[in-house]
């Protein structure tokens, strides 16, 4: 005799157990539903919940097709995608200054050193997404340096003080403490990595700009793989074994739109910017990298690089240079903050690229 079956859609009552008037009894489990999906629904009973989510707060990370209630500012909201780039205001620096490092993500930065107007300046900021608030200061105070890391793990190299140094100091999102020095003592360099697996290269050592490499451990740097084009005040962006260096300022002095890529043991040249500049910021990865900001003169210009070529998108707000980022956040979701335009500025934009997920207010018209 084949299997015998028997429909239960009828027996099963709205708090999902079975009816028992016929003789079956008990709960189905859940691994006995194979499909879970629900169709041709015109109404739900009260038992079944909400039919859209209520929260205090914007979810985090955004879910996109999530809709949801937002209780505290009573408006319906939906997380989508965003078709173009887009450059959002955020909240100011503490202290307005140029020629600083960035490092984290857009909402986990951490702003360091710089100059103000023009004495070099220890100070430390921390940026939650909304509001920067003060940290530990550097032990070293000092402008044109790199940063690397996170806001927890952060790293500064080298910089300019009354002359150049070769400080490397290390944050565990409280305090700075000494790390090992830098053979080649320069500003201006760019920086990219993690506090234990970062890498910095390029510089200015007066009079001419650096082409040196040098990799960090966590403990002490040597020497790696020279660019080919000697520059400084450049952009950075990616990690010790795969990192990006564009733009920045030659013997000239001239700037140039040359990029190049790195593997952990030599660099080779990628796709030229756009736009030639220095004194610019980066962000992402070296197939995935964001190239904002820089001069002379001021500009707002924002590149996307996908491995091969640089693409323009979308030009942030305030024109400026010697600013920095939010280096080890996405390319499609950083920061940009301070610089100088006539003046230092503490200016922050957030940036959020094609394809993130965003949250969005549903509107009546």
């Amino acid at each position: 005799m084949g299997a015998r079956t028997r429909g239960l859609a009828n027996n099963i009552l709205a708090n999902g157990t079975i009816d028992a008037t016929d003789g079956l009894s008990g709960t189905v489990p859940a691994s006995n539903v194979n499909n879970t999906t629900i169709s041709s629904v015109t109404s739900f009973p009260s038992s079944a919940g909400d039919f859209v989510q209520s929260t205090a707060s914007d979810p985090s990370p955004a879910t996109v097709g999530d809709v949801f209630y937002n209780s505290t500012s009573a408006v319906m909201k939906v997380n989508a995608t965003t078709t173009s780039g887009a450059w959002a205001s955020g909240g100011n620096l503490g202290t307005a200054r140029a020629n600083l490092a960035g490092a984290g993500t857009q909402t986990s930065a951490l702003a360091f050193g710089g100059a103000v107007n023009p004495p070099v300046t220890a100070a430390t900021e921390e940026y939650d997404g909304s509001s920067w608030t003060s940290g530990g200061n550097l032990g070293t105070a000092r402008g044109f340096l790199a940063g690397a890391g996170t806001q927890t793990s952060g790293l500064a190299i080298a910089g300019y003080t009354t002359a150049n140094t070769g400080a490397t100091e290390e944050y565990d999102g409280t305090s700075w403490t000494s790390g090992g020095t830098i053979a080649t003592a320069r500003n201006g360099l760019g920086g990219t990595g993690t506090q234990t697996s970062a890498v910095a290269f390029g510089g200015y050592i007066g009079p001419l700009g650096s082409n040196a490499t040098e990799e960090y451990d966590g403990t002490s740097w040597t020497s790696g793989g020279n660019l080919a084009t000697a520059r400084y005040i450049l952009g950075g962006a990616g990690t010790q074994t795969s990192a990006l260096a564009f733009g920045g300022e030659i013997v000239g002095p001239s700037n140039t739109n040359a990029t190049e890529e790195y593997d952990g043991t030599s660099w080779t040249s990628g796709g030229n910017m756009g736009t030639t500049r220095s004194s610019l910021a980066g962000a992402g990865t070296q197939t995935s990298a964001l190239g904002f900001g820089g001069g002379p003169p001021n500009t707002g210009a924002t590149e996307l690089y996908n491995g091969t070529s640089w693409t323009a998108d979308t030009s942030m707000s305030t024109a400026r240079r010697r600013l920095a980022g939010a280096i080890t956040g996405p390319s499609s979701l950083t920061a940009a903050f301070g610089g100088i335009t006539t003046v230092d500025v503490a200016t922050t934009e957030e940036f959020t690229g094609a394809g993130a997920a965003v949250t969005q207010t549903f509107t009546v018209s």
